[in-house]
């Protein structure tokens, strides 16, 4: 472990039982107590999260808008000034160099959350695709820590920290200079669990405090700390991609099925010739859920096969702790991805039987 990055919290990782694992080269806990009853406490009460490997990019100047419109799917014409959303930076090809949220503060100012295995890349590539746009981009991930917490009790939990009224940060809105436990911070409300809950960003420095601080109030809640597992599952379950997993710098985001939050109509940006084509040619393959029908729980990697040939692999796959299912995500050949289809998941060597059902898994308990 001595020679993986750590957060400001590791140190405190062994004082809730952290069981620590290599994630993208950081050493972050996969769980404290266990993963489905870290799982179970965010989807009934609260959860917190340490993801402080999260990359953090602004950009600022007078071109930072058009910049970043070039670079990006989604449309940043449509974000407000203290609003999030979340978008996809693409190869020439399509592919995705990584899936990031942006924060707008102003025209000339943004946030850029990115992940942490792809920090050093997304960096390179903003600044590879600067050109001559009047911008200022800097990776400041290293200064900056970030907690989450997650959960249907997370407001109540954190509005007993602070005196800013959090029901009036919105879904997808942010707001700066928020005083948690009396440290600044800012804080969004966006969540990665298919629950409510807010993003904490702060100084390296304050971290270990603030975190003691929340796990001290909200004890009386059910709140729990949780790791990268629970983390995994509840996003997962919410039908929310991981990169490595659904989107990487060969799978589209109209092949994951995330057409969504590319806008052909906003103007040129990078992979969009790609992407337009893809769309007419119609997709050779999508990500598509799954339904074990045989007894069996599939992996991330599995071969996925019908009419005794492959047809495709397993990019995501879990007991689901809330719906007591084996279910999965799979990308796969687009002629077998019909709902209702029948498919086989070969897990040790045996092909069993599933069905393909909607990605959707679990409703998401947002407040809007």
């Amino acid at each position: 472990m001595d020679n993986l990055k750590k957060t400001p919290l590791f140190d405190l990782y062994k004082k809730y039982n952290g069981k620590i694992i290599d994630f993208a080269g950081w050493a972050l806990p996969v769980q404290f107590e266990s993963i489905i009853s870290e799982h179970e406490a965010v989807r009934n009460a609260a959860g917190l999260f340490d993801v402080s490997h999260m990359g953090e990019i602004t950009v600022k100047g007078r071109e930072a808008f058009n910049f970043l419109q070039n670079l990006i799917t989604n449309d940043l014409s449509k974000l407000k000034d203290n609003q999030v959303f979340y978008t996809f930076m693409c190869n020439y090809n399509g592919g995705v160099v990584d899936d990031l949220l942006v924060y707008k503060y102003s025209d000339e100012h943004f946030l850029l959350v990115v992940n942490a295995a792809n920090i050093e890349k997304d960096y390179k590539w903003m600044k590879d695709n600067k050109g001559v746009y009047e911008v200022e981009i800097n990776n400041i991930s290293d200064e900056i820590s970030e907690l989450a917490v997650q959960g249907p009790k997370a407001e109540e939990i954190l509005q007993k920290l602070t005196y800013t009224d959090l029901s009036e940060i919105k879904f997808f809105y942010f707001k700066d200079n928020v005083k948690i436990a009396g440290i600044e911070c800012l804080v969004s409300r966006t969540g990665y669990t298919g629950e409510d809950g807010f993003e904490i960003y702060m100084p390296n420095k304050y971290a270990v405090e603030l975190w003691e601080k929340i796990i001290e109030v909200g004890k009386e809640y059910g709140l729990k700390p949780a790791g990268l597992g629970a983390r995994d599952t509840l996003r997962f379950e919410a039908g929310l991609p991981l990169y490595g997993n659904e989107l990487s710098e060969e799978i589209t985001p109209l092949e994951a099925g995330f057409e969504f939050f590319v806008k052909f109509d906003k103007g040129n940006f990078i992979g969009k010739d790609a992407l337009l084509k893809q769309k007419e040619e119609g997709l050779k393959r999508k990500i598509v859920g799954f339904e074990m029908i045989d007894n069996g729980i599939p992996r991330h990697g599995y071969e996925v096969r019908a009419d005794n040939q492959k047809i495709g692999y397993v990019t995501t796959g879990y007991f689901s702790p809330t719906l007591k299912k084996n279910i999965g995500l799979a990308l796969i050949d687009s002629k077998y991805a019909q709902l209702g289809n029948q498919i086989e998941i070969v897990i040790r060597n045996k092909p069993l039987k599933a069905l393909i059902i909607s990605k959707n898994f679990y409703k998401k308990n947002y407040k809007k």
